[in-house]
């Protein structure tokens, strides 16, 4: 196992000009020679990798690599500040955010028509992100039994913004 901190001190600023002599900027070679001592922390070498230095540099080189080909498929733009303002917002419309409301507001209605245990599976599930062994486990029911009444509640769900929109 290697002393990534000592290979830090060592060899961090070697890699970073290593980058800018790619062409990358002082902020982006940075930012690849973090990534670099990260990828030596996250996934050590396999086999027998006797020399380190040579091995922070074939990732930062296959990382510079990747960078290049990422931003060659993106399309780049330069817009004036009036321009810029002209771009589509990204944020719903009114339209949009009165639909969504009123579908939300179906939905707790329909959440309010389920039988307790029905309501209190989907709930936990759906809206406390637990598992089914998890939410069988609160319930005390049995996991098919769980997901017989969270499927019932979606069934119920989907019904009722059906009709809403039918």
């Amino acid at each position: 196992m290697w002393d990534v901190q000592n290979l830090f001190r060592r060899h961090a600023r070697e890699i970073d000009r290593f980058l800018r002599r790619r062409g990358h900027s002082a902020e982006t070679a940075a930012d690849l020679t973090q990534d670099t001592f990260v990828r030596i922390i996250t996934a050590a070498p396999r086999g027998k990798a006797h020399n380190p230095r040579a091995y922070l540099h074939q990732i930062a080189r296959n990382l510079s690599v990747d960078l290049y080909r990422r931003e060659r498929h993106v399309e780049r733009a330069d817009l004036t500040d009036e321009e810029f303002q002209r771009v589509a917002d990204a944020a719903p419309g009114p339209e949009t955010i009165v639909y969504d409301r009123q579908r939300l507001a179906i939905v707790e209605r329909a959440l309010q028509e389920l039988p307790e245990p029905t309501r209190r599976a989907f709930e936990l599930h759906r809206l406390g992100e637990r598992t089914m062994s998890e939410v069988a486990g609160e319930l005390g029911l049995s996991v098919s039994r769980t997901w017989t009444l969270i499927r019932r509640a979606y069934l119920h769900l989907r019904a009722r913004l059906n009709e809403a929109e039918g």
